[in-house]
């Protein structure tokens, strides 16, 4: 199987008191490339916490991840930050768009950071297109709905043609039906741009649509299954 990222013995410890929590416990998972995988949990399950040592934006305590066959773990910062950058986009939770900013301004500032100074404007309206916002371009945050705003998030984090993307319980605020919309449009970006989405969620509805589900508890993977 062609894998976008790999890890061996992961830990993740963190000091809580005079306690030691161990966040992720022996760790060893391929995340398979171009396609839609699901990390699936409870709360505490070290869902997020292994999203963000695989996008960089996290180191562990203990063992390597590679990223294709690129080992990541000991990176300069600078390298790490580099990857996150032009490799990596992030959906969250919580959609962290600029409210004083319309969906093409939220998407093209996305595009600013990333680095892009070349063809910003067709870029945003092209990828505001592809998530169903051709006619809501010039609507501010608060003018969409709950799922609108997703799907700017969505554009913003694939405005720069990101190799992996990653998200956070990105339908944890929708309902069900608004949720697997989003996933679906997750899906039909793995099968349009060839890009490999790494989700987390507690959801069951959510399943159906991804192409390999991975069960944690108390930071252990229990298994991968291929759907």
């Amino acid at each position: 199987m062609d894998y976008t990222f790999k890890t061996e013995g992961l830990y993740r410890r963190f000091k809580s008191g005079s306690e030691t929590v161990v966040a992720l416990n022996d760790v060893n998972i391929e995340i398979p490339k171009n396609k839609l995988s699901i990390l699936r949990g409870p709360s505490g399950s070290g869902k997020t916490t292994l999203i963000n040592i695989l996008g960089a934006l996290d180191r562990p305590s203990e063992g390597k991840v590679f990223l294709e066959d690129v080992e990541i773990t000991k990176m300069s910062d600078v390298r790490r930050d580099a990857i996150r950058r032009t490799k990596c986009g992030f959906i969250f939770q919580s959609v962290a768009l600029m409210s004083n900013m319309t969906a093409f301004e939220n998407v093209d500032f996305g595009l600013r950071i990333a680095g892009s100074n070349k063809s910003r404007k067709k870029r945003a309206e092209e990828c505001l297109k592809q998530v169903g916002l051709a006619k809501r371009m010039t609507h501010r945050p608060q003018e969409l709905s709950g799922g609108e705003q997703q799907r700017v998030a969505i554009a913003r984090a694939i405005s720069h043609r990101p190799q992996v993307l990653f998200a956070d319980e990105p339908t944890a605020e929708l309902d069900t039906q608004t949720g697997l919309q989003v996933v679906r449009l997750f899906k039909a970006l793995v099968e349009q741009e060839g890009i490999t989405v790494v989700m987390t969620t507690h959801d069951v509805n959510m399943m159906e649509v991804a192409d390999y589900v991975f069960n944690l508890e108390d930071g252990v993977v229990l298994d991968g299954q291929q759907r």
